[in-house]
């Protein structure tokens, strides 16, 4: 898109430069005569056209650049991104229910918690391939910003609040999430893993006997991840 963009504004430019070079007969020579007042009134003319010609160039520029080339790339960007981003949102009436998700951030690591069956995870986030599901996104210290890439979703973390962006894997895979808000000095370790599973494995999973299994969580960090932390002014 930027690419396209460029080149418009290349070809717009130079048909510009075309159209002013051509008003001046291709030497910017004006008619006139050689006597005295008479060649002075053509100098004057001349310097009329001019004038009007820049004004007709910087009108054409104002319509084309400031009007014409935005508005062509908005309505580009929305037809092309609006499908993208519908569905990262929450709206009511999906086909099926959406699997709720609570994510923390932490300086600098995540944790994640399934409210319906109490499973936890630090740094890895599962979800159900062709399920909806939404990422209740908070933070426990500073900002952090959630974002899988590949499949949208880019949120702050926010101390006191409680955001939420809707995320669906069309098919099993694996996906790379990070932290997008500087946080401090560990920010470049903060990444997650985003596991996408059959919906038959991922059931047998969710269903399991809860666990903040052996080393995936901090012993002092699942005592306090139980309740959510406390609004900041």
């Amino acid at each position: 898109m930027a690419v396209a963009v460029w080149l418009l504004m290349v070809v717009l430019g130079a048909l510009a430069m075309r159209a002013g070079r051509d008003r001046c007969g291709g030497k910017g020579e004006w008619a006139g005569v050689e006597k005295g007042g008479e060649h002075r009134s053509g100098q004057e003319a001349r310097r009329a056209e001019d004038s009007a010609r820049q004004r007709r160039i910087a009108r054409r520029c104002l319509v084309g650049g400031g009007l014409l080339l935005p508005g062509v790339a908005i309505t580009a960007l929305l037809v092309f991104g609006s499908p993208a981003g519908f569905h990262q949102l929450p709206w009511p009436g999906a086909a099926a229910a959406p699997l709720r998700v609570e994510v923390t951030g932490h300086q600098w690591w995540w944790e994640v918690h399934y409210p319906d069956t109490g499973q936890r995870l630090r740094n890895e986030l599962r979800l159900p391939a062709g399920r909806a599901v939404d990422v209740h996104t908070r933070s426990a210290d500073v900002i952090h910003g959630f974002w899988v890439p590949r499949l949208g979703g880019k949120l702050d973390a926010v101390p006191g609040r409680t955001l939420v962006v809707r995320l669906q894997a069309d098919r099993p895979g694996t996906y790379r999430g990070v932290c997008a808000e500087f946080c401090g000095a560990g920010h470049a370790h903060m990444p997650m893993v985003v596991q996408a599973m059959p919906a038959e494995e991922f059931e047998v999973w969710l269903n399991a006997p809860a666990q903040a299994a052996a080393g995936t969580l901090p012993a002092a960090a699942a005592a306090a991840s139980a309740s959510p932390p406390e609004a900041r002014p």
